[in-house]
């Protein structure tokens, strides 16, 4: 049940797709922070799934805010896996906008391509330049 003002709304069946993949992933990344604090390693796979633009936001925000949390722990990465561009953009915004964080130099993109008309596959990784973006 959620309140506006005193009313109480009834929201079971009301949650949008966005809303309930948003809310899996705050969930998930609570559970990390609170079991995993030395954990080294975070991996999202495809976290904007059915979010709106104010949800990806607020997702990049607090994956930030986790980054930045967890800048001195020598073992920690952030692996996001994601066909979501935007994303990728709003992520450096954010962590671009810490005075107290220095972006690495490069992130990773890895692009998957077919081998003439064969219907064989390959990948291929491009090392990318944050500010090539």
């Amino acid at each position: 049940v959620m309140r506006k003002g005193d009313a109480p709304l009834d929201m079971r069946g009301r949650c949008s797709a966005g809303q309930k993949v948003l809310a899996s992933v705050v969930i998930r990344l609570a559970l990390a922070e609170t079991f995993c604090l030395n954990c080294g390693i975070l991996t999202l796979d495809e976290p904007t799934t059915n979010l709106d633009e104010a949800n990806k936001a607020g997702l990049a925000h607090a994956l930030a805010r986790i980054i930045l949390g967890r800048q001195a722990q020598q073992n920690f990465q952030l692996i996001c896996i994601t066909h979501d561009e935007e994303f990728v953009k709003m992520m450096n915004e954010e962590l671009s906008s810490s005075a107290d964080f220095n972006l690495p130099e490069y992130y990773f993109r890895v692009v998957r391509q077919e081998q003439g008309n064969s219907g064989k596959y390959f990948s291929q990784i491009e090392r990318v330049k944050w500010d090539d973006m």
